[in-house]
Formats: structure tokens, sequence, C-alpha cells
């Protein structure tokens, strides 16, 4: 069978019916990876230095938050987390992700997102500040970071990779590929990699049971936001 590696940008690409083929096309085999989402403000902005703070600002006056695309993982991530928590925001596109952080680094945006294998030397540089990590469980590498959900706020934000194969493919075979490909990303190799990104090898990589819920709960998400954002009918 034929094996396709699959990343958020799949979805979008799907929900916005830019592709012939459909979410019910394929079938998740395995996840690779679940990389969640920071909420970055300038660290010099006293007045965003929390997401307290940035909410309550954010109903005096929308934040402006970068995104490197419109329509794409930060938009569509922004609106989740407007909408679960009432924050008022005016999305201001880029281009690109380096772009946007120059503009958060020179106080022109108020924020970003970012992932944290992004985010873990300008933050370490005291450049940016996450003040929220959108996702129900906290980051053993940031635990002073709170987390969405702590918040009472039930979003999260999650950049995935992983893979998946045409639907009807035996089942015998997703199972084995399944096992072996999971298997294979909790070895040291890849999970050393995953450590470096803050990520929990134990956790990260999934078989096809979980992820194949996620990609379809995933692309339900991004097709709710992108009507939500006028982008889709």
């Amino acid at each position: 069978c034929t094996i396709m590696a699959l990343t958020e940008s799949h979805l979008y690409t799907m929900a916005r019916g830019k592709s012939d083929m459909k979410i019910t096309d394929l079938v998740g085999v395995a996840r690779a990876m679940e990389e969640p989402t920071f909420v970055v403000v300038n660290y010099k902005n006293s007045k965003l230095s929390t997401a307290k703070k940035f909410i309550k600002e954010a109903n005096k006056k929308p934040v402006s938050v970068g995104i490197a695309s419109i329509g794409g993982t930060e938009h569509i991530g922004m609106y989740e987390y407007s909408k679960a928590a009432g924050i008022p925001f005016k999305a201001v596109s880029f281009g690109s992700g380096a772009q946007s952080l120059q503009a958060l680094a020179s106080g022109k945006i108020d924020a970003a997102l970012l992932n944290p294998s992004e985010a873990a030397a300008l933050m370490a540089d005291k450049k940016v500040r996450a003040i929220v990590l959108l996702h129900d469980q906290k980051l053993a590498d940031y635990p002073k970071v709170p987390t969405s959900y702590s918040m009472g706020h039930k979003v999260k934000v999650v950049t995935t990779r992983g893979y998946a194969v045409l639907k009807g493919t035996p089942d015998a075979v997703v199972q084995e590929l399944s096992k072996k490909m999971v298997k294979a990303m909790k070895h040291e190799t890849f999970g050393n990699y995953l450590k470096g990104a803050s990520l929990d090898p134990k956790t990260s990589p999934a078989g096809t049971e979980v992820w194949d819920a996620q990609l379809k709960e995933n692309f339900a998400k991004a097709q709710a936001a992108l009507k939500g954002l006028g982008l889709i009918k």
C-alpha cells in the first residue's frame, strides 16, 4: 500500500475544497508527534504579561496577532482561542513566521502563536514571553506556563505530523503498520528529537486508534474555524 505523510496543512487544503481527496478517504496509521502551541507576547510588554491581562486588554481593544498565512494554523488557532476565551483580535498576515516574530520583537503586533521548538530560544533570550499553552496538559519543560484548559478555556491548538493510508486498506495491514511505526517512533533516536522539542516520547507518538480519531476531529475543527473566519461557506 501507499503511505502518505500528513500535516495540518493537508487538512486545511481538504477543508477548503482545494483537493480531490476527502478526509473520509484516509485512515490514520500513526502519529509521529503532537506539538502544542504557546501564545507569546513581547517580553517587555507588561500590559500583556499574563493570559488574564491579555484577555482584559483585548476586551478594551482587539489585540493584533501575527500569522504566517490567512487560514493557516496560527489563524485557525487564534480564532479557536478567541471563541473559547472571548478575545477580540485582529489577524495580521506576514507571509512567514520569521517576519511575524520580527514584528512582535519590535512591538508592531501584540502577540503570536508559536510551538515550543520555535519559541525556546526567544524565550531563553527574553525576547518573548509565553502566557498560555493552548492544550489540556502542561509541558514538563515549562511548568509555570498555564494551560488554556486550566483557565477554563477548552481549546487545544496543536501541530501534528503523522501517516495515513487510503480507506479500504485491509485492517490487518493498518494495524501492523501502526504497531511497527509507533515502535520506531519510540526508539531513543526519535525520542531524543522529541525531547529536544519539549515533547514526551511516551505520549507524542500514537497508534491508529488515537491518530485516526484525532485526524477526523482536527479536520472538523478546522472546517468550523474556516467557516467562522468566512474563508469557506
